[in-house]
């Protein structure tokens, strides 16, 4: 055999070895994106699909710029047009297919559709996509001297006190651990801090660390963070450096229920207290009866029909050491007085008091001339005739 043939037959065998050898499957490359068209104008809409997403995963879709796929969105959520987004759920597949309307961002292009799970495990996509009519301004340089890394995870240190249970700002410290990876020292490294609420873009506010970072180095980071008065729910810190996330952290904030209760009180008191004004002005306004004279009250209550007259106490002396002459001289006083105020207020003598009598002796029947005998009637005229009686037999 010439050495032509011979290597017919080795080119053969290795021909019949890789078609017999069995392919390996590809292995997932991580989520994707892929867009219906590649450009397009303000009111229009493009078709975002996607695979390779956690399965039953909610995601955001937003349109956003000064980002880049190799570099992704470099001002946060904040370059995005997050009015105009739209949500979507994966299937069983980790696939999805939604329909997103074009809109300009608040940022200039290069623009791309930057897809992004809400809740779970954190993935992200993104796909160039060119808004027609938007300016295009070149993204800043990256530079690569000095980088931060966050080390550690970010914690959130601090508790509520009672003035937030009654609304005050809560606040925590953020602490973390970064190390320059870079080969330049970081002086005075800013950092961007962001607060969110829900699927609400984070408002972000920068603080600055005093301290330099050699490469190579690390430095614990401490960092405060603050709500608004009266904020409740379920918020996510961020923390950006050089246009990237390093990191975020949940925080929970509870109701501050002193609030209610305050409202509550208030919704009591105020009213008892308008109505106990309201009376006290009733009071003040509304007219009085006159008084009548401590003594013609008193007159007056004794020449009341029906009302025995009370004979006056002298001072000193009960009520069993008094003797009938004296009761009988008060009553009289008592009637002459009556008699003088009548006078004196131009009441007729007839209304005053009338006299007590004694409570076994009736007007009619107490005795007196005009009560006339106790005994049976009889004719006292000598001249009557005598009528004769006869006797019966013994």
């Amino acid at each position: 055999m010439s050495g032509r043939q011979r290597i017919g037959v080795l080119v053969a065998v290795c021909a019949a070895l890789l078609l017999l050898t069995p392919t390996a499957p590809a292995t997932a490359a991580g989520p994707t994106v892929q867009l219906s068209r590649a450009q397009a104008g303000t009111g229009g809409s493009i078709t975002v699909s996607g695979s390779g997403w956690r399965s039953h995963a909610l995601l955001m879709l937003l349109v956003c710029g000064q980002s880049a796929p190799s570099r992704g969105v470099l001002g946060g959520t904040n370059s995005c047009a997050n009015a105009d987004g739209r949500a979507v759920t994966t299937d069983a597949d980790g696939r999805f297919s939604r329909v997103l309307p074009v809109t300009e961002p608040p940022v200039p292009c290069p623009c791309v559709v930057h897809v992004a799970t809400v809740t779970g495990a954190k993935a992200q996509a993104d796909a160039v996509l060119r808004v027609a009519g938007h300016p295009v301004r070149p993204l800043p340089a990256r530079t690569d001297a000095g980088r931060l890394s966050v080390l550690t995870d970010i914690r959130l240190d601090g508790s509520s006190g009672v003035l937030t249970w009654f609304g005050a700002p809560p606040s925590r410290t953020m602490v973390l651990t970064v190390g320059n990876v870079g080969t330049d020292a970081v002086t005075d490294p800013v950092f961007r801090v962001g607060v969110s609420h829900g699927v609400f873009a984070p408002q972000w506010d920068e603080q600055q660390w005093r301290g330099t970072l050699a490469p190579g180095g690390k430095a614990r980071i401490r960092l405060p963070v603050e709500l608004s008065a009266g904020a409740h729910g379920d918020y996510t810190v961020s923390l950006a450096y050089g246009g990237r996330v390093l990191g975020e952290q949940p925080w929970g904030v509870g109701r501050p229920w002193g609030v209610t209760l305050f409202w509550i009180l208030l919704c009591v008191v105020v009213p008892v207290a308008v109505f106990r004004v309201g009376m006290a002005v009733v009071d003040r306004v509304r007219p009085h009866r006159p008084r009548r004279p401590r003594g013609l009250r008193r007159a007056h209550a004794d020449r009341s029909p029906g009302r025995a007259a009370r004979l006056p106490r002298l001072p000193g002396r009960r009520r069993g050491d008094r003797t009938d002459a004296q009761d009988a001289q008060d009553a009289q006083d008592a009637q002459d007085g009556s008699y003088a105020m009548g006078a004196a207020t131009g009441a007729p003598a007839a209304a005053s008091a009338p006299t007590s009598t004694l409570p076994w002796f009736t007007p009619d029947s107490a005795p007196g001339p005009a009560a006339g005998r106790l005994s049976a009637p009889h004719d006292d005229n000598p001249a009557s005739p005598t009528t004769p009686v006869t006797k019966g037999p013994t």
